[in-house]
């Protein structure tokens, strides 16, 4: 199986190698162009480019909006942003910001505490707004939301009802521009929706968006690229007093396929491109002559897991899960049984060619507050006999071809459901649909496009499992709040239909669902940090218990970078650019 996978590699590199010979060298040249530029891919185009209705990657916001503070991408320590520092009372409820001075807009507008006022008021705050920004805002059991008002041109004062340990992170959200976007709030369409909802859609001329981070949009051509350059105005200067950021213009390639990003980066037409663990090799032995250093091999901040449709509530009349399989995923020891019969360490070698590592924890490992199982993290080794003992004690029997049946003689059968395209995930359903089938248990796999799981998870709820991840959330565990909250729109596998979607009735938690909910409260409650890191360690030990979301494999990261762009400071929490306005390119 290997080796064939390889030839069928090397195949299709040779094939897209002579397609991408027949484009212009020019097309893509960085190295001898005008000004001091940095080209990288991403897989798709932007879907918006107002940040409070963003919900999708890629995004553009990160090089155009800044907030008031900023995490450092190597430390994750938090740093001054446009506020240059803050004060903090009454035992965390109120804090006050003071702005840089001489802060400007990237059309040279003054940036003043109005603007940080009318983000959070009138964007963040503001019900009629659909921002998910609102969510990491809202404060405790109350889900109350902070005050934000003005003391003066320079300062700033945010007050909350409650103790709340993450707050200070959470006003790293991006400032926008009251001068331009203030009308579109208060003037309402023909339905009555503020106009801000069909604001700075990606059909906006650039040079009508204004910007506050290192760089601008330049020039945007669908399905082709995105280009930015340097803002002017923006407020960060090098040690010598010159205004940042260094290099003038970032041009983003769309291209929808890694394996031509890939050949794109081998062939110098890109600067820097993520290494997947079946180019790591490759990649490897071209260090020297390609000129470019691979960075990283640390573990991702991100999740993939495979997940059972729990939720027993109907809609219309009709159960959102066939009710022999909601017995089978609701029946805790088989999900157990599940997690024992997934050979991760198999996963790990095959699939992710090594670079990876199993993952248990629903806390990234760079996580202060991340338990280990030196810790008494419980986990799940592969184990087969393990997991068909616990299907036997759970009632399920095996006939006389070793099938796995329930109590009521039904064949144990359900349909697992990933994102076609994804080639680990695509290889993960082959692998689980083959481990479970050493239990008895007869997997349907089916990859289907994004959008269709999409809708699936979130709107119809029909679905029986999926295989799917979330991007890393960062070290602070309040910011996966939305997953483990009961309302929250990533609360996946017991999902309550989202505002504006049909109802649904006879929808419940499990008690170690509102436990889990309960201590993610507490935890952000909590104001000293070893008993916080022990409320997420119980966390992680109820995750673990009851496997809401069985865990896989957590990828190394890995970006190869060329040589002239300097100086990187990789993690795998910030990635090669987190300190993008401070790189330069350096002549070869």
């Amino acid at each position: 199986m290997a080796i064939a996978y390889s030839r069928w590699i090397r195949v299709l590199l040779v094939v897209m190698a002579i397609a991408l010979s027949a484009c212009s060298p020019t097309q893509f040249r960085t190295s001898a162009a005008e000004v001091p530029q940095l080209v990288q891919a991403i897989l798709s185009d932007p879907k918006t480019f107002n940040y409070a209705l963003s919900q999708e990657t890629p995004n553009i916001f990160g090089l155009t909006y800044k907030g008031l503070i900023e995490t450092n991408g190597l430390t994750g320590e938090i740093e001054p942003g446009l506020a240059q520092s803050w004060q903090i009372s009454n035992q965390g409820k109120r804090i006050i910001f003071t702005l840089r001075e001489d802060l400007q807009w990237s059309d040279g507008s003054p940036l003043t505490t109005d603007d940080v006022v009318f983000s959070y008021n009138d964007v963040y705050l503001n019900e009629a707004i659909p921002t998910s920004a609102r969510f990491v805002l809202m404060i405790g059991e109350s889900r109350a939301l902070p005050t934000v008002r003005k003391l003066d041109d320079r300062r700033v004062e945010f007050t909350i009802p409650e103790p709340f340990a993450p707050f200070l992170r959470s006003t790293g959200l991006p400032i926008l521009p009251a001068h331009v976007l203030k009308p579109t709030i208060e003037t309402q369409d023909s339905e009555g929706n503020p106009v801000f909802l069909s604001t700075w859609g990606t059909d906006t001329p650039v040079e009508q968006i204004v910007v506050n981070g290192p760089y601008q949009l330049e020039r945007y051509n669908t399905t082709q690229r995105v280009i930015f350059k340097r803002n002017p105005y923006y407020w960060k200067k090098d040690e010598g007093g010159d205004r940042l950021p260094n290099i003038d213009r970032i041009i983003w390639q769309i291209v929808e396929s890694t394996d031509t990003s890939f050949l794109q980066f081998r062939s110098g037409s890109l600067d820097l491109v993520d290494v997947s663990p079946e180019y790591f090799s490759l990649l490897k032995k071209e260090e020297d002559r390609g000129k470019f250093i691979i960075h990283g091999r640390q573990p991702t901040l991100s999740s993939v897991f495979i997940t059972f449709n729990l939720n027993k509530a109907s809609r219309d009349g009709k159960p959102l899960v066939d009710p022999i399989k909601s017995r089978w995923f609701n029946n805790l020891k088989f999900r157990q049984a599940v997690a024992y019969a997934l050979d991760r360490q198999t996963m790990v070698n095959n699939i992710y060619r090594g670079l990876g590592e199993p993952q248990y924890s629903n806390i990234p490992v760079q996580s202060p507050y991340y338990f280990s199982p030196e810790e008494g993290l419980k986990i799940y080794k592969f184990n087969q006999e393990k997991a068909q003992s616990l299907l036997e004690e759970a009632g399920f029997k095996y006939n006389s071809t070793g099938q796995l049946e329930d109590d009521a003689g039904n064949l144990v059968r359900f349909t697992l459901l990933t994102n076609a395209g994804n080639k680990i995930r695509e290889a993960l359903g082959v692998q689980i649909k083959q481990d479970l089938s050493k239990i008895g248990i007869q997997v349907d796999f089916q990859p289907i496009a994004f959008s269709t799981l999409v809708d699936k998870l979130g709107n119809t709820l029909d679905w029986d499992a999926h295989i799917i991840g979330f991007a890393g959330g960062g070290v602070e565990p309040n910011n996966s709040a939305n997953v483990w909250s009961l309302d929250g729109s990533l609360h996946s596998f017991n999902q309550q239909p989202q505002p504006g979607q049909p109802p649904i009735q006879g929808w419940k938690p499990d008690p170690w669902e509102q436990k889990i909910a309960d201590l993610y409260i507490q935890g952000a409650q909590e104001l000293e940090e070893s008993k916080r890191r022990q409320i997420y360690g119980e966390v992680q030990q109820l995750v673990k218990e009851n496997l809401p979301y069985i865990y896989l494999v957590n990828q190394l990261s890995m970006t190869a970078v060329r040589d002239r762009i300097q100086p990187i400071q990789y993690s795998a929490l910030g990635g090669a650019l987190w300190n993008l306005d401070e790189l330069q390119i350096v002549d070869e």
